[in-house]
């Protein structure tokens, strides 16, 4: 009677058979990317290799897809190193990824041009937003490797261009894992404490892989984070780098940053002392100008005789003395006329104009005014009021 497997027995007796054959191990497959998914939380990637005929799974983790140098997408065709294993949970054969390169197509090609059109896209190479080199720097900052040549000629050509110029070196890396970090915090801490105006970042030539930390994103970004203008010098005339791209000057070489950088101190000497000779000459021009302007001032009138001026203050003080008295005259004119006609109206409104005409003013014995028969009865006493003196009198009969 044949043996009946269980399934898992059957999945596991494929995993052995798999692990058994040596040849599938650390095998280089090339095919081309489908579906291509990159797991965020975890950092693993996920895709199938196909080619005309067939289709195998794959998954690549973190710590092998961290060392890839492009980002993999559907429809490029690769080459990868991998071991394949059963995934015993799903019962299917899958390619467990240890390396990936592009087929056909450098892998840090690739890289170089994926990153140049991210970083294009994001603005990073736009003309706007680069920054002017100062003309005259008081202090160059340099990154770069304290032992490599780009470092002694960055030197030499400041020393013979401007021995008086001040610099300061920011050491780091310029090549390997570590040298993208090194570069990108050397220019960090040049903008924090350097005191510089200008900063030179670069290195000597070599091939793509030795120059290939200035085409990383950390070291761009630094670059473009940075508030102090920086002139990229990477390898020779013909390199290029995305360093290059975003820079705010590029110079073929360490050599010509540093003259592009450094003023020539005996141009600057005689530029100075021209600006001298000229600016005196302006001085002296200015100084007989004006002096012919006080000399004609002092021809005209005023400052020839200062007195005038004086007299001239006198007669005016004079003549506006002699207004105020003439305006003071009519003020008081004019109010004495006012005066004398509130006078005559309240003259008018007088009571004793009133009794001077005839009319008289009757009292109470209170000496309250009467103003009508209803306030006194007969017989009572009342005081009579005449322009001239009063009469004592005493009601004998009241009538309308």
């Amino acid at each position: 009677m044949p043996k009946i497997w269980t399934v898992s027995e059957l999945v596991g007796r494929i995993s052995q058979v798999l692990q058994e054959h040596w040849d599938l191990h650390n095998c280089w497959i090339s095919g081309e990317l489908s579906n291509f998914k990159y797991h965020r939380a975890s950092g693993h990637w996920y895709f199938t290799l196909k080619d005309e005929t067939s289709n195998l799974r794959g998954v690549m983790f973190k710590s092998r897809a961290e060392r890839v140098r492009f980002l993999p997408s559907d429809g490029l065709k690769v080459l990868i190193r991998g071991n394949i294993r059963m995934y015993e949970r799903d019962g299917t054969i899958q390619l467990y990824a240890e390396e990936m390169e592009p087929s056909g197509l450098g892998q840090l090609y690739l890289a170089f041009e994926q990153l140049k059109k991210k970083l294009a896209e994001e603005g990073l190479f736009d003309p706007n937003r680069k920054k002017s080199i100062p003309r005259l720097p008081r202090r160059i900052g340099i990154v770069t490797s304290p032992t490599g040549a780009a470092i002694r000629d960055i030197i030499n050509i400041i020393e013979r261009r401007h021995p008086r110029m001040s610099w300061i070196l920011a050491p780091a890396a310029v090549q390997g894992e570590g040298a993208p970090f090194e570069v990108a915090q050397a220019i960090e801490r040049l903008n924090r404490h350097g005191s510089v105006d200008v900063i030179i970042v670069g290195r000597g030539g070599g091939s793509l892989e030795e120059l290939w930390a200035f085409n990383t994103d950390i070291v761009a970004r630094a670059i473009a984070a940075s508030v102090i203008p920086i002139i990229s010098a990477v390898g020779h005339e013909t390199d290029v780098t995305i360093a290059d791209y975003v820079a705010d000057l590029r110079a073929p070489t360490p050599s010509a940053a540093a003259e592009l950088a450094v003023p020539i101190l005996d141009e600057l000497q005689l530029l100075v002392a021209q600006m001298s000779l000229r600016m005196r000459g302006a001085m002296a021009l200015l100084i007989e100008r004006k002096r012919q302007q006080i000399t004609g001032l002092a021809n005209k009138g005023p400052l020839r005789d200062p007195f005038w001026r004086i007299d001239q203050n006198r007669q005016r003080l004079d003549s506006l003395q002699m207004r105020l008295q003439e305006g003071m005259t009519r003020f008081v004119i004019d109010k004495n006329g006012i005066l004398n006609l509130l006078a005559a109206k309240l003259d008018l409104l007088s009571p004793l104009a009133i009794l001077g005409r005839g009319y008289s003013l009757a009292y109470k014995e209170d000496g309250t005014l009467l103003r009508s028969i209803h306030d006194i009865e007969v017989d009572s006493q009342i005081q009579v009021r005449l322009s001239e003196g009063r009469l004592n009198c005493s009601v004998l009969e009241k009538g309308i």
